[in-house]
């Protein structure tokens, strides 16, 4: 398995993280993201650290620090809320509107039976996803997604609430199907820093996405502002 670096200097790399690879070691076993670790230090004396998530099924950015210093200023940055994050999510169903903000709370709950998953619920956290609607092919829906906040499954669980369907492929808050894995892409990551130029990367679109149906050829430096634009007339 390849794993693409993106972005890299002296305390950051940002690498393509595959669909499918874990951050953590299964309970059953197999392939994690710390056995890529050891060439990820391209030169340097210690392993890179993760400094967010991303679920086993999402593709895309994922910022690893190089040293703990820098480890702890980029948990920091994620903590206050001032790191840019952009998803791109293929929707079972159409969108009827353009673009829109979902603001549900999401609360974890459990059971003996069916595990456990994230609910929508007032006695939740605060959870606050921003929308616009990219493109449409067979009755799917390319969404774009920047989440203010970083709940967990909480772009999963927006969009089955908060846009009337799941995500393709997705087998807790969807039917499964479509798609071997649930369909969602970590496409942009900016981290500001002071004194030195921002930590940015935009991940290539999946070629899973691409067999779907969307294009090949989209320029995802450009849909945010291109689609801001576009409301604007």
């Amino acid at each position: 398995m390849n794993i693409p670096i993106l972005f890299e200097d002296g305390e950051a790399l940002i690498v393509n993280k595959p669909a499918g690879l874990p951050l953590d070691r299964p309970r059953k076993g197999g392939v994690a993201l710390e056995d890529f670790l050891p060439d990820l230090r391209l030169g340097f004396a210690r392993e890179p650290l993760p400094v967010h998530r991303l679920d086993q099924d999402t593709s895309g950015c994922l910022l690893l620090a190089r040293n703990p210093k820098a480890h702890k200023r980029f948990c920091a940055a994620f903590e206050a809320r001032v790191v840019s994050k952009r998803y791109l999510g293929v929707v079972n169903g159409p969108v009827r509107k353009e673009s829109g903000t979902i603001s549900l709370n999401l609360l974890k709950t459990s059971s003996k039976y069916g595990g456990w998953r994230i609910v929508a619920s007032h006695e939740g956290k605060p959870a606050v996803t921003h929308w616009r609607k990219i493109a449409e092919v067979d009755g799917m829906t390319l969404v774009e997604f920047r989440p203010e906040t970083g709940r967990t499954h909480q772009i999963r669980v927006h969009a089955q609430k908060g846009l009337g369907s799941a995500l393709v492929g997705d087998p807790i808050y969807g039917d499964g199907t479509g798609a071997a894995r649930t369909m969602l892409h970590a496409v942009e990551l900016t981290v500001l820093r002071e004194g030195k130029p921002p930590i940015h990367a935009v991940a290539p679109l999946p070629e899973d996405f691409i067999e779907l149906g969307f294009e090949e050829g989209m320029d995802l430096a450009k849909v945010w502002d291109q689609k801001e634009e576009d409301a604007g007339e």
